[in-house]
C-alpha cells in the first residue's frame, strides 16, 4: 500500500499492516500529507508545526511491533515535544523547543507512533472555537466558513479531514469534547490524573487532562489503553492500574443510561435534541435502559468553572514573565520588562483570564469569589455522584448549538463561554466523558452527543459509543475497515 492510500485508515489498521510488514512506518506518516489532505491543510490550517525532517526521521526509528506501530499523530501545542516546536499558540513561546518530551508524547513514541505535527490551539487552551491562536484561526473541514471548535481545535480538524486518524488535544473545560462535536469525531476526556499531564503546558491545574480524537470508537481504546497509567513524574496522576479497555465491543445490555431532559428543553438547536433522540433509541435496541432524572442546570457549572479556572490560570501563566525562556522584551527596570512581555506577549483572551483570576484572588475577594466557587464545585461533584447512584453514565448534548461561524462570538465572551455549558462539569467533577458523532444535520454540519460516566468508567462509555457506531451502520463493519474522513467545504467524496 503506497502513502497516498493509507491516509484513509484506522489507526489499529495502519498499525496491524506495519507489524506484517505490509505497510511501511514511513509511508504511513507521508499518508495526510501526500493526497489530498496536502491540499486541504492550507484551507483548514489545523497545524502550528510539520516539520518534515522531524516527522521522517522519527518515522525510520519507530518500532515495528507495538500496538501504535506507524500510527501517525498529531499532538496539541501544548503537549512539549523535543523534535518540534511548542508555542500554547501563543507570540510569547513562538519557536520555543521543550527539552523532554510530555509522558503522553513519549508513551506514544514507544507504542511505535509517529507525531507529525503539532495541533493549532486557542492561546494556552483559552477559548472555545480556535480563533484565539496567536497563529491564525482553523477551520471546520465540514464548513471553513465555521470555527472547528476549541481550544484543540486543529488535532480535531486533523482527524476529521483524514491527515491522522488519531490525535491528542487537551480538555480544561470541554475542549476535546467540544470541537470533536464540532468536527464530527470521537472525543474522549478520561477521568481526571488517568493520563499523565507531564508536560502538558498547565492552564487550570485542577481541571486539565489530556484527551483523544479517533474517527473510530476502537482506535479511541487502543490510545487510551497505550497511554493511561500511573506517572512518577506527575503528582496529579491517579494512582492503581488504569482501567481495562479491551472490552470496548462487547455491548450495553443492561447498562442504564440517564436522561437528564430538563438540560435541553430550552436554548439547544432541534438538530441536536433529534440526536440525542436518536442516541437514546439506539441505546435502547441495543439493551441498555433509560433512566429519566433530573439534574443540575448548566449555569452552574459555568460560573463556577470561569472563576476557578480563570484563577488557576493567574498562577500558572506567572511563568511567562519575559527571564526564564520564551518572549523577552527588554527594559531597565524589572517590573517595566514583565509589563511589556505580558502585554504584547500574550493576546487578549489571555490577558482577560489573567485579570478575571487575579481579581478573585486578591484581598478581599478571595472567600467572596474563589472560595464561594469551591463551594459550587462541591455541590456539582455531589449532583453527579447522585445521579451514578441511579444510572451507569449520563447522555445529554456535547454542545448546545451547531458550528458557529468565524467571527460570530469573538466580541461576546460569555456567548463564547456558554459553548461549553454541557462539558464543564465533567472537568470540576474529575469524570470521564465521551462525544459521539451522529451523523450530520440538514445543512451538512456535525450533530453530536456525550455520554459522562464516574471516575474510571470509561469501559462503559466505549461500549455505549461502539453502540451507537454500530447503530450508525447497519452494515456492521468492522471497527478496522476503511471509512471516509470528512472534505473540506462540506464537498462530498
Amino acid at each position: 500500500m503506497t502513502a497516498g492510500e493509507a491516509w484513509r485508515l484506522p489507526a489499529r489498521e495502519i498499525a496491524r499492516r506495519v507489524r506484517a510488514g505490509s505497510l511501511a512506518p514511513e509511508a504511513a506518516a507521508e499518508a495526510g500529507f501526500a493526497g489530498p489532505a496536502a491540499r486541504w491543510e492550507r484551507d483548514v490550517h489545523a497545524l502550528l508545526a510539520a516539520e518534515p525532517a522531524a516527522w521522517r526521521a522519527a518515522a525510520r526509528a519507530a518500532r515495528r511491533d507495538g500496538p501504535l506501530s506507524g500510527v501517525p499523530v498529531v499532538v496539541k501545542d501544548n503537549l512539549c515535544t523535543v523534535d518540534q516546536p511548542t508555542t500554547c499558540g501563543s507570540r510569547i513561546l513562538e519557536g520555543w523547543r521543550s527539552p523532554y518530551d510530555a509522558t503522553v508524547v513519549r508513551r506514544l513514541r514507544e507504542a511505535g507512533a509517529v507525531v507529525v505535527g503539532k495541533g493549532n490551539m486557542d492561546e494556552f487552551a483559552m477559548g472555545s472555537s480556535t480563533e484565539f491562536s496567536a497563529f491564525g484561526p482553523t477551520r471546520n473541514p465540514h464548513d471553513l466558513s465555521r470555527v472547528p471548535g476549541g481550544s484543540s481545535g486543529g488535532p480535531a480538524a486533523a482527524v476529521a479531514y483524514g491527515l491522522v486518524p488519531v490525535a491528542l488535544g487537551s480538555d480544561t473545560g470541554g475542549s476535546v469534547r467540544q470541537p470533536a462535536a464540532f468536527c464530527g469525531v470521537y472525543g474522549l476526556k478520561p477521568t481526571y490524573g488517568r493520563l499523565s499531564r507531564w508536560g502538558l503546558v498547565a492552564f487550570g491545574s485542577s481541571l486539565d487532562q489530556v484527551g483523544i480524537f479517533a474517527r473510530h470508537v476502537g482506535d479511541l481504546a487502543e490510545v487510551f489503553a497505550t497511554l493511561a497509567g500511573p506517572d512518577p513524574y506527575d503528582a496529579s496522576a491517579r494512582p492503581g492500574r488504569a482501567p481495562d479497555v479491551s472490552g470496548w465491543h462487547d455491548g450495553v445490555r443492561g447498562l442504564r443510561f440517564g436522561w437528564p431532559e430538563n438540560l435541553w428543553r430550552e436554548g439547544v438547536e432541534p438538530a441536536l435534541v433529534a440526536a440525542l433522540a436518536r442516541a437514546a433509541e439506539a441505546l435502547e435496541r441495543a439493551g441498555a435502559v433509560r433512566v429519566p432524572l433530573e439534574f443540575l442546570p448548566g449555569d452552574v457549572a459555568v460560573a463556577a468553572y470561569y472563576l476557578l479556572a480563570t484563577a488557576e490560570a493567574s498562577s500558572n501563566l506567572a511563568r511567562f514573565d519575559g527571564v526564564r525562556y520564551g518572549l523577552r522584551k527588554a527594559s531597565g527596570e524589572l517590573s517595566e520588562l514583565y509589563a511589556r512581555t505580558r502585554g504584547e506577549g500574550f493576546g487578549p483572551e489571555v490577558r482577560r483570564r489573567i485579570l478575571l483570576g487575579t481579581y478573585a484572588l486578591s484581598a478581599g475577594y478571595h472567600d467572596q469569589y474563589y472560595e464561594r466557587a469551591q463551594r459550587a464545585r462541591s455541590r456539582i461533584v455531589a449532583e453527579h455522584r447522585a445521579a451514578f447512584g441511579r444510572c451507569d453514565l449520563l447522555l445529554l448534548p456535547a454542545v448546545p448549538t451547531l458550528p458557529f461561524r468565524l467571527g460570530e462570538k469573538t466580541d461576546d465572551p460569555l456567548a463564547m463561554y456558554l459553548s461549553d455549558v454541557f462539558t464543564l462539569g465533567a472537568n470540576l467533577a474529575g469524570i470521564p466523558g465521551l462525544t459521539v458523532p451522529m451523523g450530520l444535520a440538514s445543512g451538512g454540519l456535525p450533530v453530536s452527543v456525550q455520554l459522562l460516566g464516574p471516575a474510571d468508567a470509561e469501559p462503559r462509555l466505549l461500549r455505549a459509543a461502539r453502540a451507537l457506531e454500530l447503530d450508525g451502520d447497519p452494515a456492521g463493519r468492522p471497527a478496522d475497515e476503511e471509512r471516509e474522513p470528512a472534505w473540506p467545504g462540506g464537498v462530498a467524496r
